[in-house]
């Protein structure tokens, strides 16, 4: 199973770095997401949440983002995290405790000539906390987020292969906007996703 399903993008400090999908099953139905809400809140990701963050992008991706790439985007607008709170101390396969972060997403907004773009560069979530929606409600939250920040349209990049993050994109009303041949340092191709956040509001 893959992590949960985002993407990702480039971010600094590497240029290179390709967005992800969300991983590990969030092609989640209402039901499941609205018991992912429990005893969850989703709030923006401060400092002293990184090192939960990258330790769930290392469990999650291949080819995690550097830890700086987190510290760089800390004030971005949609930077957010699901807090469990003090009932999810599970312990990692490192021997140490996980802590209160289930997931995160990261999201900014690029100015555009009146335009504004949005862009979801990464979404995860623990691999432990998977299957009960919150990839889904991270990607909404963000979503709301980015709207505020004056975005109009939403971008995001997927694995070709990620057929369960390109379902859930999908039903939240993003359309394939373009293929970019071996975006992913592996070789793999990405799917460029877009969403219109009026229609989104809307819907």
């Amino acid at each position: 199973m893959a992590a949960v399903l985002i993407n990702r993008s480039t971010v600094p400090p590497r240029v290179t770095t390709p967005s992800r999908a969300v991983s590990g099953g969030e092609d989640a139905d209402e039901e499941s997401v609205r018991d992912g809400d429990r005893g969850v809140e989703v709030r923006p990701a401060t400092r002293a949440d990184l090192l939960a963050v990258y330790r769930i992008e290392k469990s999650v991706f291949a080819q995690p983002w550097p830890f700086a790439a987190f510290e760089k985007l800390l004030d971005a607008p949609a930077f957010l995290v699901a807090d469990g709170g003090e009932a999810e101390l599970s312990v990692g396969a490192d021997g140490v405790a996980a802590g209160d972060v289930l997931g995160y997403v990261v999201g900014d907004v690029t100015p555009n000539h009146g335009r504004d773009i949005g862009h979801v560069k990464d979404i995860a979530v623990r691999p432990d906390a998977q299957g009960d929606g919150l990839g889904r409600r991270l990607l909404r939250e963000s979503l709301r987020e980015l709207a505020v920040a004056g975005a109009t349209v939403v971008k995001l990049e997927v694995r070709e292969s990620n057929h369960r993050a390109q379902t859930l994109y999908a039903d939240e009303g993003f359309e394939p906007a373009r293929r970019i041949p071996r975006y992913y340092a592996d070789g793999e191709p990405a799917f460029v996703m877009a969403l219109d956040l009026g229609s989104w509001a809307g819907g």
